[in-house]
Parts: structure tokens; C-alpha cells; sequence
């Protein structure tokens, strides 16, 4: 739960009941400019982070909670939805992606371009076995640490999805099929120590990955992204209602 709001008995509070709560008796034009473009439809705010598993299906999510969220993700200049891709470029531009909206929830994810391999001079992806991985566990957790320290003082409600499995040896730069559980596994103990809600894509996804993910690839088909976006809506919503 996010830290800072309290009730009048000093017990912590999730901050939409904070502004439910402090909004009574209060005239419109004393409330903080953010409250008002917040409250400008209704409907809480949220945002996804993540690589192009969550590119995938976001509009799915967008869909599902369509008249019960506004939910966002970064855009490239031409509109597309961007690509967070690993950690390292996420603590580079978590600040730009946060933006000055108040978020009321954000989902996230980094892993999937972490763990895999490229060239230690161009930093490209590669498909070399011998080269370095683009974020070993140690800067992955470094990495992680960082990024999720950014989002909890946006004081949202945080959910993090664990990155999706993949059969062995997929196509494009290498990744091994056991460093999904290894980097979820960090990752995990990261969001415990924070109190950050788990989204357990990785549990959710293997059962069914020969009928919903493409053959030898990371991604999934359009039917197998909407059920992931069935899974993200559903988390999501818990924490609205919550």
C-alpha cells in the first residue's frame, strides 16, 4: 500500500480513500490543481510499463477497463506504443514516462530484455551464447531497486507482473529458458520488501504457452495476449475497488 495518507486515527490509507474522504465538505477551489485534472472524468489513472509482451496487450487492458480507467502507456513521438525494454533504459527514462500525471495504479514489468544477451561492444542483441547478458542479476537488481523507489513516491497503487516464459533456445538474441524464474525470483524479493502487489504473469502463462504463444518466439499470439490482458485488467481492478 502507498505510504503518506492517513485517516484520523493515524492508520495508513490508500490514497484514493484519501481523496474520497478529504474531498467531503471541501470546495472545488481549494482542492490541488492535480486533484482537479484527476478528477476531471471520474476515472483513476493508470499506467503500464513494460516490454513488448505488455505492448502486446495493452489494448486488450485498455479495452476491458474501458468507462472503469484511464489506462496509459509512454508513446514514441508517431503515437505507436513504446518499448521499455530492460532496466537499464528504465532508469534512464522512468522520470519522463511518470511524467506530471497522478497515477492512481501502475503496472510494470522489466526482465525480458535483461536477461538477454548482447554484444559487449555494441550492446546490440546477440546471438552468441559466450556474450555478457544485457543486465546480469546483480545490475538487475540494482537496476530494479532504483526504478521501483521512483514509482513508489509517485504514491500509486503498484503492481508488478513477472516476466512471461519462453521455450528454449527462442528465435533473435539469446535467452535461456531457465532466467525468466531466476530474474522473477530477484524481482520478487524486490516488490516484498516494498509491498508491491505481484501480477504472476510467469505462473499464468506456462501452463498454456504452446497454445497461446508464437513457435519459437517470446511473444504470443493476439488470443494469447488478450488473456494475458484479461490477467492485467483483473489485478488492476483489485486494486481500484480495493
Amino acid at each position: 500500500m502507498p505510504q503518506g495518507f492517513k485517516d484520523g486515527a493515524g492508520k495508513p490509507m490508500r490514497r484514493r480513500e484519501f481523496l474520497r474522504t478529504t474531498a467531503i465538505g471541501c470546495a472545488a477551489s481549494a482542492f490541488p490543481r492535480w486533484l482537479l485534472a484527476q478528477s476531471q472524468n471520474g476515472l483513476p489513472n493508470v499506467l503500464l510499463l513494460g516490454d513488448s509482451i505488455s505492448v502486446g496487450y495493452t489494448q486488450f487492458v485498455q479495452e476491458l477497463l474501458k468507462g472503469k480507467a484511464n489506462v496509459k502507456r509512454p508513446l514514441r513521438e508517431n503515437g505507436d506504443p513504446e518499448n521499455c525494454l530492460g532496466t537499464t533504459n528504465g532508469v534512464s527514462h522512468i522520470d519522463r514516462w511518470l511524467g506530471d500525471t497522478r497515477w492512481d495504479v501502475i503496472h510494470f514489468n522489466f526482465g525480458l530484455h535483461d536477461l538477454k544477451h548482447v554484444d559487449p561492444v555494441t550492446r546490440r542483441p546477440s546471438e552468441n551464447p559466450e556474450h555478457p547478458q544485457e543486465a546480469d542479476l546483480t545490475t538487475y537488481r540494482k537496476n530494479l531497486t532504483e526504478i521501483v523507489k521512483k514509482l513508489v513516491a509517485t504514491e500509486a497503487d503498484l503492481i508488478f507482473a513477472t516476466t512471461t516464459p519462453y521455450p528454449d533456445k527462442p528465435d533473435g538474441p539469446v535467452r535461456r529458458a531457465d532466467q525468466p524464474a531466476k530474474y522473477n525470483e530477484v524481482a520478487l524479493k524486490i516488490m516484498k520488501q516494498f509491498g508491491v502487489m505481484i501480477d504472476d504473469l510467469y505462473s499464468f502463462a506456462l501452463p498454456r504457452l504452446t497454445e497461446t504463444q508464437r513457435p519459437h518466439n517470446v511473444h504470443f499470439t493476439d488470443e494469447g495476449s488478450k488473456g494475458l490482458a484479461k490477467q492485467v485488467a483483473e489485478k488492476i481492478l483489485m486494486s481500484i475497488q480495493g
